[in-house]
C-alpha cells in the first residue's frame, strides 16, 4: 500500500485511528514529490524540513490526547497566489520572487487550523492571469498524463500535483475557470464555491464576487472534507456566508428527486468539441437515474463574455495595479493590457456590465 494513492478521506480516517502517523504520511508524499516533481514542476517552493517538523509536533500532540482537526496530518500545498507566513510567495511574478509574507491568507490559516501540514507552494501563471500554468520565475507545469500537453490554469500546479499523487488536497482560486479548468485537464475535482462560501482575505475589493478561493482534490468526497474546513463565516470578509463549514462533512448521499438540471451544451453559443459533447451527453442518464429532472435549456448568454471581460479588467485595476506600481513594465503583457483596459473603462461601461450581469442571473434562474 502506498499512502500517496489513498484518498484524503481514507488517510484522514487512518490518521485519526492512529493506524498511521502524520510523519509517515508527510514523508511518503515528500518522497513522491522528489520522484515526480522534477519533471512536472507542479510544486515550486518546497519546505520539507518544516513540514516534517510540523508532522512530528502533530503526532506528539495527538499522542498526548490533544484534540485534532478534520485534516490532521494531511499534506497540502498552497497556490502561489496565497500569502503564506514564513514561506516564499511569488504570485508567479519576478517582482515578488523573493517575497516572504509575515501573515497567512484566510484559506491558509483555516487549513492550518484544521490540521493540514503545508509542504510548499503550487505553480500559477503570473498573478493568476491565464489558463495555462507558466511564468518567468519557475517555468511551466506539465500535465501528469501527457507531458506534451497543458495542465490548464491558473491552479495548474495544484491540479498536476493532485493527479500525480504528490498531494491529497490542495487549494486554488477561480475567477474565470481557474479551479475547474485545470481539474478537468488533469482528471481531478475542482469546485468554484458560491461567493462568500469560502471567504477570502486579504482582498483588495472585499465586496467582489468575481474571484473565489476553493478546494481541489481527487474525489468529490475528499473535496467535501476540505470544504468543511475552509468554509464558514469570518468578520474580515463582508460577503462571508453565515452557514458553518461543518455542514459539508455530512455524507454526500441525498435525495435528488425533483431537482432541476439545465442541460445546456453550448454555453451561450460557445463552440464545443464534438468529443466533449459526446462525453457529456453520455452522462445525462446518470442525472435522470437519481431522480433529477433534466430540462433542455438555452438561455441567451450572448453578452456574458463582454460582461466578464469588463469586470475582470476592473478586478485587475483594483487588485494588481497597486502591487506593481512603478514596475508595470516588469510584468507580462496580458496583465498590462488588463490594467490599461480597466483604466479606460467609463462609468457607463461598468454600469452596463453590472446591470447586464443581473439580467443574466435572472435568465438563468428562470
Amino acid at each position: 500500500m502506498n499512502l500517496c494513492d489513498l484518498s484524503a478521506l481514507d488517510l484522514a480516517r487512518r490518521l485519526h485511528r492512529k493506524e498511521v502517523s502524520a510523519r509517515e504520511v508527510v514523508a511518503a508524499h515528500l518522497d513522491r514529490i522528489a520522484d515526480r516533481n522534477p519533471r512536472l514542476n507542479a510544486i515550486v517552493t518546497l519546505d520539507a524540513d518544516r513540514a516534517m517538523d510540523r508532522a512530528a509536533r502533530a503526532d506528539e500532540a495527538f499522542a498526548r490526547g490533544a484534540a485534532v482537526g478534520p485534516l490532521h496530518g494531511l499534506p497540502v500545498a498552497h497556490k502561489d497566489l496565497q500569502p503564506t507566513r514564513g514561506m516564499r510567495t511569488t504570485f508567479g511574478s519576478p517582482i515578488f520572487s523573493a517575497f516572504v509574507p509575515d501573515e497567512d491568507a484566510l484559506i491558509v490559516e483555516r487549513l492550518r487550523a484544521a490540521g493540514a501540514i503545508a509542504v510548499g507552494k503550487t505553480n500559477t501563471p503570473e498573478f493568476g492571469a491565464g489558463s495555462q500554468t507558466f511564468n518567468t520565475v519557475f517555468g511551466a507545469t506539465l500535465n501528469p498524463y501527457d507531458e506534451t500537453k497543458t495542465c490548464g490554469g491558473s491552479s495548474g500546479g495544484a491540479a498536476a500535483a493532485l493527479a500525480a499523487g504528490m498531494l491529497p488536497i490542495a487549494d486554488g482560486s477561480d475567477m474565470g475557470g481557474s479551479l475547474r479548468n485545470p481539474a478537468s485537464f488533469c482528471g481531478v475535482v475542482g469546485l468554484r464555491p458560491s461567493p462568500g462560501r469560502v471567504p477570502a482575505w486579504p482582498a483588495a475589493d472585499g465586496w467582489s464576487t468575481l474571484s473565489v478561493d476553493g478546494p481541489m482534490a481527487r474525489t468529490a468526497a475528499d473535496l467535501a472534507l476540505m470544504l468543511s474546513a475552509i468554509a464558514g463565516p469570518d468578520s474580515r470578509s463582508p460577503i462571508a456566508l453565515a452557514e458553518p463549514g461543518a455542514c459539508f462533512a455530512a455524507p454526500l448521499g441525498r435525495d435528488f428527486d425533483g431537482v432541476r438540471v439545465a442541460w445546456w451544451t453550448t454555453l451561450g453559443g460557445a463552440p464545443v468539441d464534438r468529443r466533449v459533447r459526446a462525453a457529456v451527453d453520455a452522462e445525462r442518464p446518470v442525472f435522470e437515474s437519481i431522480g433529477c429532472r433534466v430540462d433542455e435549456a438555452e438561455p441567451d448568454f450572448t453578452e456574458f463574455d463582454a460582461v466578464f471581460k469588463t469586470l475582470r479588467a476592473v478586478a485587475f485595476l483594483a487588485g494588481v495595479a497597486p502591487r506593481i506600481a512603478g514596475r508595470r513594465g516588469d510584468v507580462k503583457e496580458t496583465i498590462r493590457w488588463e490594467i490599461a483596459r480597466g483604466e479606460r473603462l467609463t462609468p457607463a461601461e461598468i454600469t452596463w456590465a453590472l446591470t447586464t450581469r443581473t439580467a443574466l442571473f435572472d435568465r438563468m434562474r428562470r
